[in-house]
C-alpha cells in the first residue's frame, strides 16, 4: 500500500481572518507590557515635597502669630459726686503715667472728661489736678487733649479716662475651637495627630504680654558701651600673670562641709 498525501483546503477569508486575530493579540501585550512597566517605574518613584493638605497651618507660631500694632494704654479715675481732686493712689496713678508716657508714648495723653452726669464737676476738678500733675511730670501742654463724652448708659458711673497710644505686641484671640477635641468623622487631623487649632495660643498671648520693648522681636537691640574699670581690671589681672576671676572672701564661711563642726 503506498502512503497516501492528502491536502485540506482553506478558503482566503478564512486565512485573513486568523491573521488579523494574531495582530490583535501582539497588539495587546504590547499595550499590557507598557502599562505594566509604568506602573513598576511609578511604584518605585517618591518625592522629598510634603502635600499640604488643610489651609490651617501645624507651627502654632503660624496660627497664633505674635503681632506688632498700635495700641492705647488707659489710667481709669473713679470720681464721686460729692467729693473732687484725687486720692494719694489716684496720684501715684497719674505720676506713674506720665514717667511711662516719657518712655513709649507715641501720641498726645487724652482725657475723657464726662459731662452732664451726677459727678460732672468732680471730674472737672480731678482733670484739673491730673493735668497739673501731668505737666509737672515733664508732659508738654500740647501733649494732654480733653475730650468730653457723655455715658451711654446712666445706670453705669462715669469715669474719669487718661489714655494715650503706644507700641505693644499682641498674639489671639484664644479660645476658638473649630473643631472637636476627640474623634470625629469631621476633625481629619484627629486621626493625623495633629495638634489642635487653640494649641499654643496662651503662650504666643503671653509671651507678648512680658515683652518689655516689643522692637525686641524684630531686630536685636545694639551693644551697650563696656565697662571700662572693670575690663582695665582684668586685662591688668592677666598680663601680671595672675588670676582674672573675682575672689569672694565670705563663700568658704557658708560650706555644707562644715555643717556639724
Amino acid at each position: 500500500m503506498g502512503t497516501g498525501k492528502f491536502m485540506i483546503l482553506v478558503p482566503l477569508f478564512h486565512l485573513k481572518f486568523l491573521d488579523g486575530i494574531r495582530r490583535l493579540r501582539c497588539r495587546n501585550f504590547k499595550w499590557a507590557a507598557i502599562v505594566g512597566l509604568a506602573v513598576t517605574l511609578g511604584a518605585c518613584t517618591h518625592t522629598d515635597e510634603v502635600a499640604t493638605t488643610a489651609s490651617v497651618p501645624d507651627d502654632y507660631r503660624l496660627r497664633h502669630p505674635i503681632a506688632i500694632r498700635e495700641a492705647n494704654r488707659s489710667v481709669v479715675i473713679f470720681v464721686g459726686q460729692a467729693r473732687g481732686g484725687l486720692s494719694a493712689e489716684q496720684r501715684a496713678d497719674v505720676m506713674g503715667l506720665a514717667q511711662v508716657w516719657l518712655q513709649e508714648g507715641t501720641g498726645a495723653i487724652v482725657a475723657d472728661v464726662p459731662v452732664g452726669t451726677p459727678n460732672a464737676r468732680a471730674a472737672g476738678e480731678a482733670f484739673r489736678e491730673a493735668n497739673a500733675l501731668l505737666s509737672a511730670a515733664g508732659v508738654p501742654p500740647r501733649g494732654i487733649l480733653m475730650h468730653q463724652y457723655h455715658p451711654d448708659d446712666p445706670r453705669q458711673l462715669a469715669t474719669l479716662r487718661l489714655s494715650y497710644p503706644k507700641i505693644t505686641a499682641d498674639a489671639g484671640p484664644c479660645g476658638l475651637w473649630p473643631e472637636d477635641l476627640g474623634p470625629s468623622i469631621k476633625d481629619k487631623g484627629y486621626l493625623e495627630n495633629k495638634p489642635y487649632y487653640n494649641f499654643g495660643c496662651a503662650y504666643q498671648r503671653n509671651m507678648a504680654a512680658m515683652v518689655d520693648n516689643p522692637a525686641d522681636l524684630v531686630q536685636p537691640r545694639s551693644e551697650t558701651p563696656p565697662y571700662t574699670i572693670r575690663r582695665t581690671e582684668g586685662f591688668e589681672k592677666y598680663r601680671k600673670g595672675t588670676t582674672t576671676t573675682t575672689t569672694y572672701p565670705e563663700a568658704d564661711k557658708a560650706k555644707l562641709s562644715d555643717t556639724g563642726k
